[in-house]
């Protein structure tokens, strides 16, 4: 950042009106002293006889007044000797000193002599301007490239470049600028793994694009680490793997027409391919098994079941094609080939669901299929009524059945399966046994729809994955709107019982523990917060007065606007100058084509104002000062080649606007350019086929119009020479006569002299218009034959003060610049001419680059540098040494065509392009990437990831172990942490980011340890953490109740009551066997109502069989037609069923047929077999056997006591935690849900996990549930948290861990006794 340092020391120099934006060699100061003003000179003999008034621009001058011979501006009048220091905005005695540190200081005080007091007044000024990018629409590649990732960032895809936003607070973090071609296909890692110092938190993304190039990013830095390129086709998919605990660098992702392969993204290297015989559109993973991947071909649907890291699948997988949409079951069959080409053309997307197990959906324009791939069948339709709005994309949620659907509109709609608890209640346990079910979802929110037109329709919607409480809409115009969905309590007796919609109520529990009406909870944490469970059909709701009705609104709590699609004419607000550095801010003007102009703050990225004030587009832009500008815009041209002109002056803080040329400027000839001189007093008004008009910008008034005869211009540029300076000291001593006469006494003399020379100083900052100083200024401008005038402007007079004539080598001159005695001319042919006033030279540089459009200097005094625009792209040049610094052109190092160019400071120059983006880059005009933590936000954003590793994983364990020393505290000011002041101070500045909802939580002393940890897994986007938490707390907080009751001797609520408030049946196995049986009986109800054919009725007769119901198995046995070639078979089957409960013998028989249909490679049958005669405990070790370890867990939930049913999901946990399989991690949830807390404490410590250990066994002891390893864990958390450098917890956790922790408690006190020894 460049900040300055006002104060006296040293011999400083005058300090007038300088731009402080670039540094001042001392060659440039000297050559200042020597040349205040450019000294004007002929570069070619001119013809004085020929020109009226003659001569060179020099004489021209000298005859004006101008600067023919003049005193060295900086030297110093005796009388005035003691202020001549000081600057003319600031009082007596305020000095400039540069320096290189972070603040500015204003110094008050008079120079006397060596010795002087001075009075420090700090103020921070803050003008860094980062290199940047402003994003605009979006092209239509981009229409799937978004994600929003489990760190809370949401990245999405803008023609070549990858836009990361912070969710919260809907603020651009990132632009990352590496592909050459369209973004396609954007995937954040996942965070479901343990972090610590070797695997910290980190940033890390997929971006694919329309040329087959995958590149992942280091977010945070700006970096790539990895490219990967297969072929040189769009990527149709990517994904990131997440099964396995060992590697977390797999990415797969679909390369046209027919592959999938998976890489190394760490070090992009292939690890395998597979091609498939039809072209695949994307892929889906099952998020319960993650060996089970579909894949959507332009065939149909491919299952594939042996999805492994290791190897490639092994077979072609099972084909299936799907029939066209219809309503009615009948239609809705999974059905062979004929007509499935048609029906694959309507068919969006597919994807599988979160929840429950083995359901798909598939996504059609006016209605959503949800399909049981156990039985294939259709079990649900989501329609949209004939006047309802397509849908365009849906989106399942985890933790609760929900859906987000996105339709045509923009509108996204929130739809939540219906619960028949209040239809189907019966007081028996028994359910009721033949339910007429629907898998209904009702819509229960919707946002508000955009205006759709032909260029701004809806392109994507993403979830937050962590709370799944947001959605945010991409819109092909740029726009990202973020709707959070707020959940308000509602009196029952408002609802309208006449909707058929059963009410939703808000869960009993907050962060996996029970809570008080009037305890502290924050209900819109999240969606599992938000709402309670869907009761299972057969259940009733627990009477009970904690739960209360809630209602679901969409509110819009986050909008980042894009760029409007180009034209763009844009232009920076004046130079940064010690007269302005109090107010400035680096503002810059983006003119468009629907005629309003934009105006963008540098330093943050943000929009600071948008103005409505033109009806056509925006031609061009000047600033009259840091808070007003100038824009035109001219109207399509009528038939006589007549336009309407508009030409707005507009004040920046209050928007007003008013027509700078009154009622002038309708059926003229269109404004070809307006240049405003140096000192903002004039401005000269260029037309295509009119005379140029000069006009007073303080006052509004034109100055002249000039003749009909004038000629034609083609470009035209202000000197930035001017006689102000002697203006004022002329003023200043007229000023100070007056002053003398009317002194009284000489007594008083010195004491009115010194107190009116500071008035005098102070009315000197103030405006020109309010002295009404008209100071004289220059222009030149070139006519069509190339020949140079030169006019200077003085009040109402305007002379004709010189030509030269034309440069023979130069075409056509299209535009001019001029800084201090440098002159450049660019041409249509692509030639530069750089003209040294004060050596009399001109010398000719061809560019080859075709018309130079614009050229520009950079602000700064002695920065010479110049910027260069042409059809093709654009140059920067040094006109000190002529030559060419940088160069940029289109199709060779960037794919976009430059529209225009300007300065934001003096050492970076801002492009605007026709990819709808405006670019701040450094002067060598590449494409860079910043680090995020270097960015200034308007806003504190929440983000753990962007510390360094060591920093996160303290405040994360500072957050936990809430409270230190015996009192809640956010501060860390008052923690024992030696990293250095700044880590310390980005540690205080992420806990002040949080909401004071969040806060309050953190200092709640009744928010049990357990809720913290949720907590704060959800802050930081810890996937892995979460679900084990979660887990946790439900089985720790069932156990306690269920001591509760046994002490009590009241042992029937307990079960009860663990149905009644389960685990959400998105954890699957892991959920309570009861809740677990209730629904698979709840899912075979709905396949039997929803069968159409004979295999519908056997796969329906297989699930009734295994989950015991044989009355209803056989029902559906004798149901077999005596066409069917099955009729025989189901009907003896429905005999051995009805009869199998007899005697010994016939059981011995039975199961020696099962083992030997197993062994003969009919395992399914041999498992129904062993099923009907109660040996599923034998079924599920078969199961087991054959690999069949999620059939076998299942087995055993639904048929086994909870002894047998642990045996075998212990087994299942040995065979996780093997090192060929490697998912210690789900072993640990299966563990949890077992009770077996000993066992993942050992597994925790075992796997290094300490932080997780120590506080798993803190909650434990707090609910009796532990007893051994406590000590050997602590010790551990200990050394890991002295690592952190976090030395209060070390000590608190070496301590808690008695002698284990004993010597390490020793070497952490040891440095304190030496400190208060010395």
């Amino acid at each position: 950042m460049e900040k300055l340092r006002l104060s006296v020391a040293g011999s400083a120099c005058a300090v007038g009106h300088r731009d402080l934006r670039s540094p001042q060699s001392e060659e440039n100061r000297r050559h200042r002293r020597q040349h205040h003003f450019p000294q004007g000179r002929s570069l070619s003999q001119a013809e004085p006889g020929n020109q009226p008034g003659g001569g060179t621009l020099e004489e021209a001058e000298r005859r004006s007044g101008g600067t023919g011979r003049r005193r060295n501006p900086w030297a110093v009048e005796p009388r005035n000797r003691r202020n001549q220091l000081a600057a003319p905005t600031e009082p007596p005695g305020v000095y400039l000193e540069r320096k290189g540190s972070g603040r500015c200081f204003l110094v008050a005080g008079r120079r006397r002599g060596p010795g002087f007091a001075v009075a420090m007044l700090p103020y921070t000024v803050n003008f860094k301007v980062s290199a940047r990018t402003l994003t605009g629409a979006l092209n239509a590649h981009n229409k799937a490239a978004v994600d929003w990732g489990w760190q809370g960032l949401i990245a999405y895809g803008c023609h070549s470049l990858v836009v990361v936003i912070d969710s919260n607070t809907a603020q651009t973090l990132q632009v990352l600028e590496k592909h050459k071609a369209d973004v396609v296909k954007v995937k954040w890692a996942r965070e479901n793994y343990h972090h610590n110092i070797g695997s910290p938190y980190s940033l890390r993304l997929a971006s694919a694009d329309v040329n087959g190039k995958i590149i992942v990013w280091d977010v945070a830095a700006g970096i790539a680490q990895c490219e990967i390129q297969e072929h040189a086709k769009p990527i149709q998919d990517v994904q990131w793997l997440w099964n396995q605990d060992a590697s977390r660098d797999l990415l797969l992702a679909i390369h046209p027409p027919n592959y999938i392969v998976l890489w190394n993204a760490d070090t992009g290297t292939k690890l395998w391919k597979k091609s498939y015989a039809d072209n695949i559109l994307s892929f889906s993973f099952d998020p319960f098994d993650p060996s089970h991947l579909t894949l959507l071909t332009s065939e149909g649907i491919v299952f594939i079941s042996d999805f492994s890291p290791s190897k490639p699948p092994s077979g072609p997988g099972k084909k299936v094609y799907i029939s066209s949409p219809h309503s009615s079951p009948a239609h809705s069959k999974v059905a062979a080939a004929t007509g499935a080409k048609k029906a694959l053309n309507k068919v969006k997307i597919l994807i599988t669901q979160e929840k429950p197990r083995n359901h798909m959906l598939l996504l059609y324009p006016r209605e959503i299929l949800i399909l049981d791939l156990e039985v294939n069948q259709t079990v649900g339709v989501i329609a949209i009524e004939r006047t309802g709005v397509p849908f365009l994309q849906v989106i399942p949620c985890f933790q609760r059945d929900c859906l987000f659907c996105l339709h045509e509109n923009g509108c996204i709609t929130l739809r939540v399966r219906r619960s028949y608890n209040s239809i189907f209640t019966t007081s028996s346990e028994e359910p009721d046994p033949d339910p007429v079910q629907e898998l209904t979802y009702d819509l229960r929110s919707q946002c508000d729809a955009i205006r759709v037109t032909k260029t701004v329709r809806p392109f994507s919607m993403v979830c937050c994955p962590v709370n799944e409480n947001a959605a945010a809409l991409i819109v092909s115009d740029g726009r990202v709107m973020i709707w959070e969905l707020k959940s308000a309590v509602c009196s029952r007796n408002s609802r309208n019982s006449s909707s058929g919609v059963s009410p939703l109520y808000s869960p009993v529990s907050f962060c996996g523990i029970p809570v008080g009406v009037l305890q502290n909870k924050l209900p819109d944490l999240s969606l599992d917060n938000m709402i309670g469970q869907s009761a299972v059909a057969g259940e009733e709701h627990p009477k009970s007065p904690i739960l209360q009705e809630v209602h679901l609104k969409f509110l819009l709590t986050g909008l980042l606007s894009g760029l409007p699609s180009p034209h763009f004419a844009i232009r920076m607000c004046p130079p940064l100058t010690t007269k302005n550095i109090k107010v400035y801010q680096p503002l810059l003007a983006v003119g468009t084509s629907n005629g309003s102009v934009l105006v963008y703050h540098l330093t943050s990225g943000l929009l600071h104002k948008e103005l409505s004030i033109h009806s056509c587009e925006v031609k061009g832009i000047e600033w009259t000062s840091l808070t007003g500008f100038l824009s035109f815009a001219t109207s399509t041209p009528n038939n006589m080649g007549l336009v309407r002109n508009e030409l707005q002056l507009v004040d920046l803080p209050t928007g007003r606007s008013i027509a700078f040329r009154g009622e002038r400027g309708n059926d003229e000839s269109p404004i070809e350019m307006i240049k405003v001189s140096h000192l903002k007093q004039y401005l000269a008004v260029v037309f295509k086929d009119k005379p140029l008009e000069l006009w007073d910008v303080r006052t509004c008034t034109i100055l002249r119009e000039m003749s009909k005869n004038f000629p034609a211009i083609t470009a035209l540029e202000w000197s930035p020479s001017h006689n102000l300076k002697s203006l004022r000291k002329k003023q200043l001593a007229t000023r100070e006569a007056m002053a003398r006469q009317t002194v009284v006494s000489d007594t008083e003399l010195s004491v009115v002299e010194s107190s009116v020379i500071s008035l005098l100083q102070e009315a000197e900052s103030k405006s020109e218009l309010s002295q009404n100083i008209s100071a004289r200024e220059h222009f030149v401008f070139t006519d069509n034959d190339g020949q140079v005038y030169h006019l200077t402007v003085e009040g109402n007079s305007v002379k004709d003060s010189a030509r030269i004539p034309p440069d023979g080598s130069m075409g056509s001159i299209t535009c001019i610049a001029w800084k201090g005695d440098t002159l450049v001319l660019g041409d249509m042919d692509g030639n530069l001419n750089f003209w040294d006033l004060k050596g009399r030279v001109s010398r000719g540089i061809p560019t080859h680059r075709s018309w130079v459009r614009k050229i520009r200097f950079a602000p700064g005094k002695g920065n010479q540098k110049l910027i260069a625009m042409y059809n093709d792209g654009a140059e920067v040049w040094d006109t000190k040494e002529v030559q060419m610094v940088s160069s940029l052109r289109s199709g060779r190092n960037v794919t976009f065509r430059i529209l225009d160019v300007d300065w934001c400071t003096s050492d970076k120059v801002i492009l605007a392009s026709d990819d709808g983006c405006i670019r701040v880059l450094e002067m060598s005009m590449k494409s860079t990437c910043f680090r995020m933590d270097e960015q200034e936000l308007t806003e504190p954003v929440w983000c753990p990831y962007l510390l360094v590793p060591r920093a996160s994983l303290a405040l994360k364990a500072f957050l936990l172990h809430q409270p230190w020393n015996g009192r809640y505290s956010l501060d860390v000011s008052h923690i024992d942490y030696p990293e250095n002041e700044e880590i310390k101070n980005l540690l205080q500045e992420q806990l002040n980011s949080l909401s004071n909802d969040i806060k309050k939580l953190l200092l709640d002393p009744e928010f049990t340890l357990l809720q913290r940890c949720l907590l704060v897994s959800r802050l930081y986007g810890d996937e892995s953490e979460l679900h084990f938490w979660t887990v946790a707390a439900h089985y720790l907080h069932s156990l306690s109740q269920e001591r509760a009751a046994s002490t009590t001797a009241a042992r029937a609520p307990a079960p009860r009551d663990r149905v009644n408030n389960p685990l959400d049946i998105c954890y699957d196995i892991l959920c309570e066997n009861a809740y677990f049986q209730k629904f698979q009986l709840e899912r075979v109800n709905l396949q039997e109502v929803k069968r159409s054919t004979y295999d519908h009725t056997r796969k329906c007769t297989d699930q009734l069989l295994l989950l015991g119901q044989t009355d209803r198995a056989v029902q559906l046995l004798l149901e077999t037609s005596a066409e069917n070639q099955h009729y025989y078979c189901d009907s003896l089957k429905a005999c051995l069923v009805t009869t199998v409960t007899s005697s010994g013998p016939s059981q011995s028989t039975i199961k020696l047929v099962a083992t030997n249909m197993i062994a003969n490679g009919k395992l399914a049958e041999g498992v129904q077999l062993l099923c009907l005669i109660d040996k599923a405990a034998d079924a599920c070790r078969y199961l087991q056997t054959y690999g069949e370890w999620n059939r076998a867990a299942w087995l055993a939930k639904v048929r086994l006591n909870s002894e047998e049913c642990a045996d075998v999901l212990k087994r299942w946990v040995d065979h996780l935690c093997s090192p060929q399989v490697n998912q210690k991690s789900k072993a640990l949830l299966v563990l949890l849900s077992l009770g077996c807390f000993s066992s993942v404490a050992e597994t925790l410590h075992s796997m290094r996990y300490f932080d997780r250990a120590a506080l798993f066994v803190e909650a434990c002891l707090k609910y009796g549930a532990i007893e051994k390893l406590i000590a050997a864990i602590y010790a551990d958390y200990a050394r890991s948290l002295k690592n952190l450098g976090f030395k209060q917890g070390a000590v608190l956790f070496a301590s808690k861990a008695g002698a284990a922790g004993r010597d390490l408690l020793n070497e952490l006190e040891s440095p304190k006794q030496e400190l208060t020894a010395q």
